[in-house]
C-alpha cells in the first residue's frame, strides 16, 4: 500500500492484522538474492517477502581472512551495522582508500561508490545488518585490479572533522 505520509491510508479490510507488523523470524532469512562473492547476503525485507517498496534490509557474513569481490549496488544508498567482528571497508576507483568498523559501528556506502568488504579478523566471522533504499537487491560486480596500499581514512562526519571520533 502506497503511503507518502500526506494522506491517510486506505485501512485494509482485515484492520491491518495481515498487512501491518511484520516479524521476520532470524532463521527464515531468504539467501535467494544478490550475491558478491566472499559474503553471503540474506533478505529479511523486501517487496516480495514483506511488500516493501523502498527498503532492503537483511544480514551479511564474511567469513574470518575473507573479503568480497569489488562492488557496488548502482543508485542505492547502503547503511551497514555490524553487529559481530571488524570490517574493513576499501573503497574508490582502484578501492584506494581504506576504514574500519567494529560492533556498533555504521558504515555508509553512497550510490555507485566502488568498495570492498573485508572480515579484519583471523577467527571469528563479521556479522552485519544490512539496509538499502530500494527494495532492489542490486549488485554490480566489477573486475578492479586494487592498490597495494590503500590510504586509511578516519570516519568523519560535518560535526566531527578532525576525525576524533574516528576508527580507522
Amino acid at each position: 500500500m502506497p503511503h507518502d505520509g500526506h494522506e491517510p491510508p486506505t485501512i485494509p479490510e482485515d484492520g491491518w492484522k495481515h498487512s501491518g507488523v511484520r516479524v521476520i523470524p532470524g532463521d527464515s532469512l531468504d539467501t535467494n538474492t544478490a550475491q558478491t562473492p566472499g559474503m553471503n547476503r540474506a533478505a529479511a525485507i523486501n517487496a516480495a517477502r514483506v511488500g516493501a517498496q523502498k527498503i532492503w534490509a537483511g544480514t551479511v557474513h564474511i567469513h574470518p581472512d575473507a573479503k568480497t569481490g569489488a562492488h557496488h549496488h548502482g543508485a542505492l544508498e547502503s547503511v551497514i551495522y555490524v553487529v559481530k567482528g571488524r570490517a574493513r571497508m576499501r573503497w574508490g576507483e582502484k578501492l584506494e582508500f581504506v576504514a574500519e568498523a567494529g560492533p556498533g559501528d555504521f558504515i555508509y556506502v553512497p550510490p555507485y561508490v566502488p568498495h570492498q568488504e573485508i572480515n579484519a579478523s583471523s577467527d571469528e566471522t563479521l556479522e552485519c545488518v544490512l539496509v538499502r533504499s530500494d527494495n532492489e537487491a542490486v549488485v554490480v560486480n566489477l573486475d578492479i585490479e586494487p592498490v597495494e596500499r590503500p590510504e586509511k581514512v578516519l570516519w568523519v562526519d560535518p560535526i566531527h572533522r578532525d576525525g576524533a571520533v574516528g576508527k580507522g
